[in-house]
């Protein structure tokens, strides 16, 4: 579409099913300056692939979806206002689609063709490691040229690159709560959001960076694959907020949204013809280049023998295929309202502070199991339900556990968790923290904190050894006795009257949980739910039951006080 063309601004694309079948790029057409267009695709074409035998160039190598999506997000800009009609780009695609040479050729692209002198861009990865691997593309692809090499000054400890003509600048880093340091820049790449999920401070950094970069020349882009549990916080939004534009349901406000997925009547489909390897190539641009079918389909038999949390992973990160409408349809409702309830100010402390009684929630598994608590305390003005919690788990489960070993080590940095080396110490700290709320008179003389009754006796013996009386102390039935637990905290976060601290690792244990129907009772159980962890949501369900029956504090006032009743 030329420049000049007429455009509203809508960047729907409700034929993209269509578009995916016939296997083109499934995004709208844009208004686009057809010269600079053309200068960023010939710049595209020219990159060289570092890591591949004879270090091919782009143009020979790259997927002409990518080139769409070049074409549109230099292309756009008004070559007379400079103003863009795109300022934000996400999309959604599968892993080994070339995603990390990607980001690095778009940093690359942005820096050759940036008018602005010293501008500063930036590729954010979830990791260390992941950014690092972003800034050796970006390196290696320089390096492949004599020509780029004589442009750029590359700064390897740094992982910036600078690009001599303008001076502007493009820096690799890791996601935290310091990537805005040093100013907003006019360019930035948000590399798999889904990984940042789990961080507390996600969405305000994210926040912060959207804000800055609220101008008309500068361009936001996150390329992600699925997550690899049900999408959750900022993930969740932005996700949502994408198919919505696509599928002209929310006004786009300049977002671009490409997602290489399969419709979700297809994903839910009991039948699962998503598995059907001829379908593939709707969700795989990439395929023939850097993707193949017949090494997809033995990575899938593998993944298929070794257990269902396995075909779980690889559908979702090679399928995108979402956790809990693709696989299963047994989340726990509660995940949907989660987000919602969050309140960032809500700490223990505040909790203390406000709350006239409190109870707490204890789930305790073996050695291989988180120690989770969960306290739940009552508003003394609302009567609203006030959630904070924390887990302990010995050191030993990050070798056992690999595949979760790198989360428990961001909810122990953010200190939602703490991982033990010494046995013992985390019944300590528990004792510590019921001990305390009982010292301040925030418990009830009975049944203040609850448990599971499998396996407490360690547990039960550092609670009595810190002043907690056996009174105090009840044992909370599973299985199908937790239902009303289960099924009437989602009523109370629906209708805002609970509300929690907005701790990543509570988010991650929610969007674990999965339910299966037994009965007329819907149940959640560390079974069903496999290597992932639930058992701080579990503590909760077991404060649930205790808040529920409307306790008094041991040093609070008596019924009739509370009830404004005259003794005579």
């Amino acid at each position: 579409m030329p420049f000049d063309a007429p455009f509203d601004g809508d960047l729907s694309c409700p034929d993209w099913v269509e578009k995916l079948k016939a296997g083109k790029t499934p995004m709208p057409e844009v208004p686009v300056d057809e010269a600079r267009a053309r200068v960023a695709v010939r710049v595209f074409d020219q990159l060289r692939l570092p890591d591949v035998a004879g270090q091919p160039r782009l143009g020979d190598v790259g997927g002409d979806w990518f080139r769409d999506i070049i074409r549109a997000l230099f292309g756009c800009v008004d070559p007379k206002t400079k103003v863009r009609h795109i300022s934000e780009l996400f999309l959604l695609v599968p892993k080994k689609n070339s995603k990390t040479t990607n980001s690095a050729a778009l940093g690359l692209i942005a820096l050759m063709i940036n008018e602005i002198p010293n501008a500063k861009m930036v590729i954010i990865g979830p990791t260390q490691g992941v950014a690092e691997t972003c800034f050796g593309q970006v390196q290696g692809m320089i390096g492949a040229d004599p020509d780029l090499a004589r442009l750029f000054h590359v700064q390897d400890h740094l992982k910036k690159v600078t690009y001599i003509p303008t001076g502007a600048v493009l820096q690799v880093r890791s996601f935290d709560m310091n990537v805005v340091t040093g100013g907003i820049p006019i360019f930035a790449i948000i590399d798999e959001l889904h990984l940042m999920s789990s961080r507390s401070y996600a969405k305000k950094v994210i926040g912060q960076i959207r804000g800055g970069m609220n101008k008309p020349n500068c361009l936001l882009v996150f390329i992600t694959t699925q997550s690899v549990d049900d999408p959750a916080g900022i993930f969740r939004t932005e996700l949502l907020n994408a198919r919505a534009v696509r599928d002209g349901k929310t006004p786009a406000e300049g977002l671009l949204a490409v997602l290489y997925e399969f419709p979700e009547e297809m994903q839910a489909d009991k039948a699962k013809p998503f598995l059907n390897t001829r379908l593939w190539y709707m969700v795989m641009p990439n395929l023939g280049k850097s993707v193949f079918i017949d090494l997809l389909e033995r990575e899938y038999r593998k993944a298929k023998a070794k257990s269902v949390e396995d075909l779980q992973l690889w559908l979702s990160q090679h399928l995108n295929i979402q956790i809990g409408v693709g696989m299963h349809n047994d989340r726990w409702i509660g995940v949907d309202y989660w987000e919602d309830c969050g309140d960032d100010d809500l700490s223990l402390e505040e909790i203390k502070a406000v709350c006239d009684v409190c109870v707490v929630g204890i789930d305790g598994g073996g050695l291989d199991d988180l120690l989770g608590l969960a306290v739940i305390g009552r508003h003394a003005e609302t009567r609203d339900w006030l959630h904070w919690a924390k887990a302990w788990v010995q050191d030993d489960v990050l070798k056992d556990r690999p595949e979760i070993a790198e989360r428990l080590q961001d909810f122990d940095a953010c200190g939602d968790l703490q991982i033990c080396k010494d046995l013992g110490a985390d019944l300590e700290e528990l004792a510590d923290i019921c001990a305390d709320l009982n010292d301040a008179g925030l418990l009830p003389e009975d049944a203040a904190i609850g448990l599971d009754p499998e396996g407490v006796a360690d547990i039960v013996d550092a609670l009595v050894m810190h002043g907690i009386s056996d009174d105090q102390i009840t044992a909370i039935s599973q299985g199908y006795r937790l239902n009303a637990a289960i099924n009437g905290l989602p009523r109370k976060m629906k209708k805002g009257t609970f509300r929690h601290g907005n701790q990543p690792m509570m988010a991650w244990c929610a969007s674990n949980a999965k339910t299966e129907v037994k009965g007329n009772a819907r149940m959640v159980t560390k079974q069903r739910s496999g290597v992932a962890k639930i058992d701080p949501l579990m503590a909760t369900f077991d404060a649930v039951m205790l808040m529920s029956r409307n306790p008094e504090a041991s040093g609070g006032p008596s019924v009739y006080e509370a009830r404004g009743a005259v003794v005579l």
